[in-house]
C-alpha cells in the first residue's frame, strides 16, 4: 500500500525508524489541531518533530465541510447567498456581493453607479474587519493580548454598520441581485463617517504597538517566508500573495464595481514573511479608508439603491399586498419560475484573503446545474506544512496566524 494511502501517524513510522537506527535520534509525532486554540479553527496538521523542529508534516481538511456546492445545486440563486455568508465569515459582505455580481454577470445586468459605490463601501468596511481580526490576532500569539481586545472595539463599530444597513452583524445576507434591499438610512451613513474618524488614531495606535516592538519582530521576521516564485506555483492571490513581492489585485487587475474610479495603492512585501504579511494588511486597512472616503465624495445623488430588474428583484413589500403585478412578480421570482440562460461564467472579487471566484454552470433551470467556490484559504492553507518544515513549533504556530486560514471558508 502507498505511504499516500495511510494515516499520517503511520505514514511517519518508517521515517522515525530510519531515523532512530541510522542517527540514534528519537522523532516524535505531534497533532497541531484540530481542536488546538492556536489553530484558530477547525482543521488538523500532523507534525514530525525533532524536539522543537519540525521535520516534516501533513494537513487534514473536512472537519467542518458542510457540502455547499452540492447544496447550492437545489437551491434558488437568490437562496445560495447565506451559504456565501459562511466563507470567509469574518468579511461575510464581500463573499455576499461577489456572488450577487456572478448572478447579474450571467444575467446582463447592468447596476447603476450609485449601488456600485454603496457595495464598494461595504466590500471595504469588511476588508477592514477582516484585517483587523487577523493582525490583532498575530499580536495575541506572540503575547500581546491589548491590542486586540482595543481595536475589536472597532471591529464591533463595523458590525454595528452592517447591523444598520441590513438587520446583521456577522453572516449578512447583505444585498439581493441588482443591488441592496433597501435604501440606507441616516443612521448607517452617519455611522460610516463616524468610524472614519475615529479609527484612524486607533489603527496607528495599534501599529506602533507591535509594528516596531522588538519581540514582535524576533517572532515574525524571516518567519513562515514564502518567495514569489512558490506563491505563485501554489496559486496564491490576496494579501499573501503580495508580501512576497507581487503586486496582483483583482481590484486593480479586472476591475468590478468601478474600482477603477478610485485612487489607490496597492501595499506589496519584499520577504514573503509574517512581518511582511503583518505590514501589508496593516497598510491595506489605510488604502480601505481612502476607497471608502473617496467613495463617500463621488457617491450619486441618484441612482437608487437598486437596478431595475423586476423580473429578478423582489417587490417591496406594501407594493406586493396592494398590487397585482408585483405580487405576481413576487410569486415569479420565489418559485424560481423566471427563465435563466443556458451560460457558464465566473467571476471574482478581491476577498479579505485572496481571489474568492465563483464559477456558475446554468441550464436554464431554477437553480444552478453546477458552481464551484474558488476559496483562497484551500489554495494557500496546502502549502503550510511545506512553509513550516525545518523551523520551530513556535513559527508554525505564528505562521498559521499570518496566512489568515479562515476553516469556514477552507472547507466549504
Amino acid at each position: 500500500m502507498s505511504d499516500l494511502l495511510l494515516v499520517p501517524e503511520k505514514r511517519f513510522e518508517k521515517q522515525i525508524k530510519a531515523t532512530r537506527e541510522k542517527d540514534g535520534v528519537e522523532l516524535s509525532i505531534l497533532n497541531l489541531g484540530p481542536t488546538h486554540p492556536a489553530t484558530h479553527g477547525i482543521f488538523q496538521n500532523i507534525l514530525l518533530m525533532d524536539g522543537e523542529k519540525i521535520i516534516d508534516g501533513e494537513g487534514t481538511v473536512g472537519y467542518i465541510h458542510r457540502a455547499f456546492e452540492k447544496i447550492a445545486e437545489n437551491r434558488p440563486f437568490y437562496q445560495i447567498n447565506v451559504l456565501t455568508d459562511r466563507l470567509n465569515y469574518c468579511s461575510s459582505p464581500i463573499n455576499n456581493t461577489g456572488w450577487w455580481m456572478t448572478v447579474e454577470k450571467m444575467l446582463g445586468i447592468e447596476i447603476p453607479k450609485r449601488v456600485q459605490y454603496m457595495r464598494v463601501i461595504i466590500m471595504e468596511l469588511a476588508r477592514i474587519a477582516d484585517h483587523i481580526i487577523c493582525s490583532s490576532v498575530m499580536g495575541v500569539d506572540t503575547g500581546a493580548l491589548t491590542g486586540f481586545l482595543y481595536v475589536m472595539q472597532y471591529r464591533e463599530k463595523i458590525y454595528e454598520i452592517y447591523e444598520e444597513i441590513c438587520g446583521a452583524r456577522l453572516t449578512t445576507n447583505m444585498g439581493r441581485i441588482g443591488g441592496f434591499e433597501r435604501e440606507w438610512s441616516e443612521t448607517a451613513w452617519r455611522k460610516i463617517d463616524k468610524f472614519l474618524a475615529e479609527f484612524p488614531a486607533v489603527w496607528t495606535e495599534f501599529e506602533n504597538m507591535l509594528s516596531r516592538n522588538r519581540i514582535f519582530m524576533d517572532r515574525t521576521i524571516g518567519a513562515g517566508a514564502v518567495d514569489a516564485e512558490m506563491a505563485m506555483s501554489y496559486g496564491f492571490t490576496g494579501p499573501n500573495l503580495r508580501a512576497a513581492g507581487v503586486d496582483y489585485d483583482i481590484r486593480v487587475a479586472q476591475p468590478y464595481c468601478s474600482y477603477e474610479d478610485f485612487e489607490f495603492d496597492i501595499p506589496v512585501g519584499q520577504n514573503g514573511d509574517c512581518y511582511d504579511r503583518f505590514c501589508v494588511r496593516n497598510a491595506e486597512v489605510w488604502e480601505s479608508m481612502k476607497i471608502i472616503r473617496q467613495a463617500l465624495e463621488k457617491m450619486p445623488a441618484e441612482g437608487g439603491y437598486h437596478a431595475d430588474v423586476p423580473d429578478y428583484y423582489l417587490p417591496p413589500k406594501e407594493e406586493v399586498y396592494n398590487n397585482m403585478e408585483a405580487l405576481i412578480y413576487h410569486f415569479k421570482i420565489v418559485m424560481g419560475e423566471v427563465p435563466v440562460p443556458n451560460t457558464e461564467v465566473y467571476h471574482a472579487v478581491e476577498g479579505g484573503n485572496g481571489e474568492l471566484g465563483f464559477y456558475l454552470i446554468t441550464n436554464g433551470s431554477r437553480v444552478p446545474y453546477r458552481l464551484h467556490f474558488r476559496r483562497p484559504c484551500f489554495i494557500y492553507y496546502q502549502a503550510f506544512n511545506e512553509i513550516v518544515k525545518g523551523r520551530s513549533l513556535s513559527d508554525a504556530i505564528i505562521t498559521l496566524s499570518s496566512m489568515n486560514v479562515i476553516a469556514g471558508e477552507l472547507d466549504c
